[in-house]
């Protein structure tokens, strides 16, 4: 295979652990997490995301966000140091028009951050089992702003230090679907690969 034949090893390495360590990460690290989901492309560049982040060791609203998330997720989001919450504004900012596309958009730009991170040894874990409501009224979010998603982020932990029962995920076990089902040619019917 040629190098072009290759998928980038950040696409190949990324996954999604429940153990954390305790490390925290630093604003010159987060900048670029940032930096590259600033570049993601967005309908009309209209850019409709938006990130908040709150620290393990930043005080009480870790907790309280924490508590947004649903009991399982929070038994094993709780190791991570940093929680980060995607936000989508529901309306263009150019003419106050509905975006339908902001839910892509914020998708686009949590994937190009997700590959930076991968470069970085940070690793995400994004989640949708949380209460939205909750914690668009915990952080403040405008009534136009829609709080999408929740990822725990941060370096890989000890599974050890996992709730008693529960198993970390196997990163080499990673199951996808075969490009035979999802990409077609001409037709729905019509498998190109």
């Amino acid at each position: 295979m040629s190098k072009n034949d290759e998928l980038i090893p950040e696409l190949q390495q990324r996954w999604s652990p429940r153990a954390f360590d305790g490390r925290g990460i630093g604003n010159d690290q987060l900048r670029l997490l940032f930096e590259a989901a600033r570049w993601a492309p967005s309908c009309y560049n209209d850019q409709p995301w938006s990130f908040v982040i709150s620290r393990k060791d930043g005080g009480g609203q870790y907790q309280r966000l924490l508590s947004t998330l649903i009991e399982f997720n929070q038994s094993w989001a709780a190791t991570a140091p940093i929680l980060l919450f995607g936000c989508a504004r529901r309306s263009f900012e150019r003419n106050g028009e509905p975006n339908r596309h902001a839910w892509y958009d914020l998708g686009q730009a949590m994937g190009l951050l997700l590959v930076q991170a991968a470069s970085m040894d940070i690793l995400l874990h994004q989640m949708a089992g949380f209460d939205a409501e909750q914690a668009a009224q915990i952080l403040g979010v405008p009534p136009d702003v829609a709080v999408v998603t929740v990822a725990a982020v941060g370096y890989l932990g000890d599974a050890g230090r996992l709730p008693d029962g529960m198993d970390e995920k196997d990163p080499d076990t990673r199951e996808r679907k075969s490009m035979a089902s999802f990409v077609f040619d001409e037709s729905w019917s019509n498998s190109l690969f």
